[in-house]
């Protein structure tokens, strides 16, 4: 399929593709006319990329992941030390935004309060 047809199906846009190949995070065959043409199995390639990428993974990681990916499951150990990896910089980002939420809470509750002794004294 073609890199606009990719584009719409995965979501992401043809620039992102085309840096996700020029990193070589992905590899694409081509047509005979040199024309990217991506396969049903890039599909769900791709989405995993931009959930590493959402997540925080860095690029340099990413191509390593990229790397031993292709390579085939010899690298299946390295690939899941990687993702452990970064599940434990995963698990630290959510334990921040958990204790960020929480203070927003925090915050909101008091303005709240503040509010309805506000609205209680002007009765």
């Amino acid at each position: 399929m073609t890199i606009g047809e990719f584009s719409r199906l995965t979501e992401i846009s043809c620039s992102a593709l085309r840096y996700y190949e020029e990193k070589g995070l992905i590899r694409v065959s081509r047509d005979g006319g040199n024309r990217r043409d991506y396969s049903e199995a890039d599909t769900e390639w791709v989405k995993f990329l931009q959930r590493l990428k959402n997540t925080g993974m860095s690029l340099k990681d990413m191509k390593r992941y990229s790397d031993l990916r292709y390579k085939g499951d010899t690298t299946i150990a390295e690939r899941l030390e990687l993702l452990e990896k970064h599940r434990l910089y995963v698990d630290a980002q959510l334990k921040r935004w958990l204790e960020y939420s929480e203070n927003l809470n925090g915050k909101i509750k008091l303005y709240r309060e503040k509010l309805q002794k506000r609205d209680k004294s002007v009765l």
